[in-house]
């Protein structure tokens, strides 16, 4: 069976010793998505039928809803939808994307602040070629989405990781980002709720942030694609409608993606102001043009649908989640903060290393992770991956079967 350190090693990384021209500098530091590649190679073993227990999905456990994939089918049909569209996305997408955001997060934007596109990630990767200079910093918090600072430097900035504290439940402060600032900081890229950790940023606590960043004259980024997947009372709120006087400096990422299924549609989108809009535009129109048509139909439906789908997911993974975190607790040399939204847990393991276990040294949380799946047949993502050592990342957008096995 293979590890998870296998999995690293065998991520190709550029060569200066290639036969042939030369890549550019820069793609001899960039692999593929560890988390990408550890779920496909998960799938992979599932459908041979191997006995593995993945702990590690990044995505709703149900199927798109019918009215959704209906839609879609429809929109195959519409001989409109087989020719090329605005770059920018259908207009019928973007106005019920800036109705969703009235919806969800009191704040009234335009259509033209809209732009659609093929999931987040070409979001956030357009939005930080349209802010960033050669040599300019984002300050990075951390743990965070290991795709983040490849963006970052692929837009020829560079990250500056500003470490969240388990006992301050994952989230940086006002203090820390400040004393990560210099003159070369351009922007501040923030998920709440946050993947890995599941932590969500108060009203007050991301109202104080958002404040600080436009004294500071920077950009303020924010992933929210996991805010309707929120606990107890936890609040996903977002920077521009707590502290209006800055929204010309917050740049809003979004998708379809985990709320309602559709991770494999690839729709997402950005809101920002018009100046950053009709940058961003511009460069799509270059790079992509605009996302397929088929599925903006199908998040158009999604959008369309109201958000009952939605609220029933979100009390299942409520009722797995508790479960989890529970079950975290009992173990010894564990130590858990519940998470107050997205779908993982991301439990301190410190405790468990410096031992052997099956003959094998556990100096890192990439070695216990490759004892579990070698020896216990459990998948988990080690914390290396989202830039903090001694933790794991462990979901439970899973079914019930997984997390409470029967006796």
């Amino acid at each position: 069976m293979r590890s998870f350190d296998s999995i690293l090693a065998s991520l190709p990384a550029g060569s200066s010793h290639a036969i042939g021209p030369a890549l550019a500098q820069q793609m001899t530091t960039i692999t593929p998505s560890v988390t990408g590649e550890v779920d496909a190679w998960v799938k992979e073993l599932g459908a041979t039928g191997s006995p593995v227990i993945a702990l590690t999905t990044g995505e709703a456990i149900r199927n798109t809803p019918e009215h959704i994939v209906e839609a879609a089918v429809a929109a195959c049909r519409s001989e409109r939808l087989h020719r090329y569209t605005p770059p920018a996305g259908l207009p019928e997408l973007r106005e019920a994307i800036a109705a969703k955001t009235a919806r969800d997060s009191g704040r009234e934007v335009t259509a033209d602040e809209v732009v659609v596109t093929s999931g987040v990630r070409q979001a956030l990767s357009e939005a930080l070629v349209a802010i960033l200079d050669p040599g300019d910093e984002v300050l990075l918090p951390a743990p965070y989405w290991p795709t983040y600072p490849v963006e970052v430097r692929l837009a020829g900035g560079r990250a500056v990781t500003v470490p969240a504290a388990m006992a301050n439940d994952f989230k940086v402060t006002v203090d820390q980002l400040e004393s990560a600032t210099s003159r070369r900081t351009k922007a501040l890229l923030l998920c709440s709720p946050c993947n890995p950790t599941g932590a969500v940023y108060s009203p007050q606590e991301l109202r104080a942030i958002t404040e600080w960043a436009a004294d500071e004259d920077l950009w303020v980024i924010t992933d929210e694609i996991y805010e309707h997947l929120v606990y107890g009372s936890a609040v996903a709120s977002t920077p521009p409608a707590l502290v209006p006087t800055a929204s010309d400096r917050c740049i809003v990422l979004n998708s379809v993606s985990k709320a309602h299924a559709m991770s494999g549609w690839r729709v997402g989108w950005l809101i920002g102001p018009s100046r950053l809009v009709g940058a961003v535009s511009a460069l799509q129109s270059h790079a992509t043009s605009h996302a397929s048509n088929v599925a903006q139909a199908a998040a158009l439906a999604a959008l369309e649908g109201g958000l009952a789908s939605v609220d029933a997911m979100t009390a299942d993974l409520d009722r797995r989640r508790l479960r989890l975190c529970g079950s975290l607790a009992e173990l010894p040399g564990v130590e858990v903060v519940e998470p107050s939204g997205a779908f993982y847990a991301f439990p301190s393991v410190d405790a468990c290393l410096g031992g052997v276990l099956a003959g094998r040294a556990m100096r890192t949380t990439l070695e216990l992770s490759s004892v579990l799946l070698q020896h216990g047949g459990v998948a988990v993502v080690p914390g290396e991956v989202f830039g903090r050592v001694g933790h794991l990342r462990i979901s439970f957008a899973l079914p019930d079967g997984v997390l409470e096995p029967s006796s």
